[in-house]
């Protein structure tokens, strides 16, 4: 049976405003820059610049007698709402706290190659064909980032035929494959980690004894030696534990990505890098916060827009309908205008607010830096003294790095749980773990210590952990097992 009825429901619901501000806090600084010219793109109203004279506006509100008030205020909307406020200080955004007088300078960037780009340089002193060079230059193409063909032989040789239209057999791809192979770094084009080691072994120019070893090591006895069983490796090889450790140490100073070893140009170091989103100065134990906005422009309506708004309502002869149609739309651009400053305004407000708030809480760290000055911190710690919702201080803390004297770090870096030693202290998971770093680089890597005996070494310090605790530290640490960290 159907019938109808009436609910009374209470609902909370973002505006468009409060939505805007929540995906802004979730930026980092290089992406909201992105996005703030973004903005300025597609809102014509919204404008960059040094401040402007005030306006005449307020002279119109002065001069207008109340009859013409009211009939404006009888409008759809009110104009006095969209011609005044486009001067108020709050709504201009200076960047970083700079005065006039400090200068911003670009950093230069030289011009240079990427990865690819070196390898298909390479590809033009070869004596290839040019359907050969077409095959080498779609070869390199689907290596990876680390220096990796990750597909396979008989993939590319499909992938040319119907992309390409090129009639190949799976032996032409494999001979280009061998030659880009030959390229720099070495190591490079191979499709798993054996055949990246071996590459560079017979790159060598002196194959003496020890590399001879070490190649027949990895060809015969490489998941052995990943696996890292040197003692069952040595006895089937019959050779002196010297000899074997030599072969070995040749082994463990080749490099496993031979793509990251090419450093690239200037431009794309810099784009990989971390950019800080906040700066910490340490001023003889005086600490000062500011965001890392150097490059923002400063943000304000456009007065053009004010005034037109100005002339459609001093003017009552002109107010045809495409007039009314233009001043809506120059209306509903201020309206997004304003929505977009306020939330650029209170963005900084909660970043420089939270930000603070670790400051204070972290002060020892920030002045010493030493992480076993860190307190134990959690989320809600930072809310409560911001008086903001625990899932604000986690977009804030989410993909923010803060630099200091003592090197970038992530704001997460600072948030840990804590724990309850034998004295009735509460102490940092953080302090924990950094014993254990240090259990495990003072360990005999012959003998390399157990989770349980890990656990033991901690247990002496007053720490009393469960074994499969150490073992989640451990991994959060990713510090391999025992069997992993063992060596000759």
């Amino acid at each position: 049976m159907l019938k109808q009825e009436q609910q009374l429901k209470l609902q909370q619901k973002l505006s468009p405003a409060q939505i805007q501000v929540i995906r802004m806090l979730e930026l980092p600084t290089l992406e909201f820059e992105e996005r703030v010219m973004q903005e300025l793109e597609e809102n014509p109203v919204l404008e960059e610049g040094a401040d402007v004279e005030e306006s005449t506006l307020d002279t119109f509100e002065n001069d207008n007698d109340s009859e013409e008030r009211n009939e404006l205020d009888n409008e759809d909307f009110n104009l006095d709402d969209y011609i005044s406020d486009d001067e108020v200080p709050e709504y201009r955004l200076h960047a970083n706290n700079l005065s006039k007088d400090d200068k911003q300078e670009d950093i230069p960037f030289s011009s240079g190659m990427t990865f690819h780009e070196h390898l298909i340089s390479q590809l033009g002193l070869q004596n290839l064909s040019q359907q050969d060079s077409k095959i080498a230059e779609f070869i390199i193409g689907n290596i990876d980032e680390d220096g990796y063909l990750r597909r396979s032989v008989e993939a590319i040789t499909d992938d040319l035929a119907f992309q390409a239209g090129l009639d190949i057999q799976d032996s032409d791809v494999q001979r280009l494959v061998a030659v880009v192979q030959d390229f720099d770094p070495a190591g490079v084009c191979a499709r798993d980690l054996q055949e990246c080691l071996l590459l560079q072994l017979k790159r060598k120019e002196n194959k003496d004894a020890t590399v001879e070893l070490a190649i027949r090591i990895v060809t015969d006895f490489f998941e052995e030696f990943s696996r890292k069983h040197y003692d069952r490796i040595q006895q089937r090889l019959d050779v002196t534990a010297e000899k074997f450790k030599e072969a070995i140490d040749e082994i463990i100073h080749l490099n496993p990505k031979p793509g990251s070893a090419w450093a690239g140009n200037l431009y794309e170091r810099h784009m990989t890098s971390l950019i800080p989103d906040f700066i910490v100065e340490n001023n003889n134990g005086e600490l000062s916060l500011s965001l890392n906005n150097a490059h923002m422009p400063e943000l304000r309506i456009n007065k053009e827009y004010s005034e037109l708004l100005q002339e459609y309502s001093t003017n009552k002869a002109n107010r045809t309908k495409e007039m009314k149609d233009a001043v809506t739309f120059v209306k509903q651009k201020i309206d997004s205008a304003r929505w977009f400053i306020d939330a650029v305004k209170q963005r900084n407000d909660t970043l420089l607010r939270t930000m603070t708030a670790i400051l204070e809480f972290q002060k020892d760290f920030f002045v010493e830096g030493d992480e076993t000055y860190l307190k134990p911190m959690i989320l809600k710690d930072i809310a409560d003294r911001t008086g903001f919702d625990i899932s604000t201080i986690s977009r804030v803390s989410n993909s923010k790095y803060v630099q200091t004297e003592f090197g970038v770090f992530p704001l997460k870096f600072f948030f840990s749980e804590s724990m309850v030693n034998e004295a009735g202290e509460e102490i940092s998971t953080r302090e924990i773990k950094k014993i254990l770093q240090e259990a495990v680089s003072q360990e005999n890597k012959k003998k390399p210590l157990t989770d349980d005996q890990l656990k033991e070494v901690l247990k002496l310090q007053g720490y009393i952990i469960a074994r499969r605790t150490v073992a989640k530290y451990r991994e959060q640490l990713n510090i391999p097992v025992a069997r992993l960290r063992k060596e000759i």
